[in-house]
């Protein structure tokens, strides 16, 4: 059964274009996803990120349990700070990609991809025998709005949020917005800065409207769903089970930056992991730029001196560059790297490009 967010009618009179994804109806776009591409790029966006999923996990061994679970040290986390990580299974694949906050000592927020939560709770609930905690999933008593773009922290100001009150880059703090008691998190998804607020459904639609009145100012409009992925792809941030799934590391993802180097606690998937980082992986992800006029798909295949090298995992239009972009997992060698010229078959046919750094445009969400 597809499901609706708490904003869904407030979407529907501000004349969104609503579509299911992962499944939920929510807005893909409400004016055109090159004209909301640019709004968070150079003022600020909202979005309803409602189909999100929260667990919360606590109890004296929760730091142990998260530990078991992910591969970076939960340990170094102090309290109101948050990390990304990877939830893997016992072959380090990864099962979800999550950020988990430290709220207080052994209690933790996990935010979790909207398609995954139930094998999120599943896996979590598998590997919870032995550890005293208690999981907690209120996926469906909250709502998230994510407040995106280079005027985010001016809008929070006007909200009441003074700037040197506001959380830090990765961290979260409790808040009142119009008398409404929230977290808000300096996080998002689009390479931006700007914050995501969780907040009770009943007091979702209240909010939502609060801050796009507040926020006309600044230039503010809804975004959606085509927007978030141009966003996310221009500043080469994965999609679950795009660039991510149950047969792919976190190393060869490109996430060794979120690997515990120096973690001694077991997780699952260690032992991979450490092979991984000791003697490298067969496959990479690469930032591709189109020479040729065409548009990378998800699937399409990538060809190198004649031969199937790779598979495009993202791709699309970057508003920002003008230019096709795309991310693809390539055979992991010397040849193919960074300036490399190869082929993208699309339709029978062959169409040039090369290799490029990530991300593809500058990120500015660090504060």
């Amino acid at each position: 059964m597809t499901k609706k967010t708490f904003l869904h009618d407030e979407q529907v009179k501000l004349g969104a274009k609503m579509i299911e994804f992962a499944g939920w109806i929510m807005p893909v776009s409400y004016t055109s996803i090159i004209d909301e591409h640019k709004t968070v790029r150079e003022n600020i966006g909202i979005f309803d990120v409602s189909h999100m999923g929260e667990v919360y996990v606590s109890g004296k061994d929760s730091l142990a349990f998260l530990n078991k679970l992910v591969p970076q040290d939960v340990a170094k986390l102090t309290l109101s700070k948050a990390i990304y990580c990877q939830l893997l299974n016992k072959a380090g694949g990864i099962i979800d990609d999550l950020i988990i906050y430290k709220l207080e000592d052994e209690k933790y927020l996990i935010i979790v991809n909207a398609s995954r939560i139930d094998e999120d709770l599943n896996w979590m609930v598998r590997n919870s025998l032995g550890f005293d905690i208690d999981i907690e999933n209120q996926s469906h008593n909250y709502s998230l709005l994510a407040v995106q773009g280079p005027k985010a922290s001016d809008l929070m100001e006007k909200l009441g949020i003074k700037k040197e009150n506001q959380p830090e880059f990765f961290s979260i703090k409790r808040a009142e917005l119009f008398n409404i008691n929230v977290f808000i998190s300096r996080t998002g998804y689009t390479g931006e800065d700007g914050f995501e607020i969780l907040v009770r459904n009943e007091f979702s639609e209240l909010l939502w409207n609060y801050i796009i009145k507040a926020g006309q100012e600044f230039g503010i409009k809804p975004i959606g769903l085509g927007a978030r992925d141009t966003l996310r792809l221009e500043a080469a941030l994965h999609l679950y089970g795009n660039d991510l799934d149950e047969q792919t590391t976190p190393i060869e993802a490109g996430l060794t930056w979120s690997i515990s180097k120096t973690k001694t606690a077991d997780y699952n998937g260690k032992e991979i992991i450490q092979q991984q980082l000791e003697k490298g992986v067969n496959k990479k992800l690469v930032g591709l730029k189109m020479l040729d006029k065409a548009i990378a798909r998800h699937e399409y295949e990538v060809y190198y001196n004649n031969e199937k090298v790779g598979i495009i995992t993202s791709g699309g239009v970057s508003p920002i560059l003008g230019e096709n972009i795309a991310l693809a997992y390539v055979n992991n060698i010397k040849d193919i790297c960074t300036g490399c010229i190869v082929q993208v078959k699309i339709r029978e046919k062959f169409y040039n490009a090369e290799i490029v750094k990530k991300p593809f445009v500058q990120k500015k969400n660090k504060v």
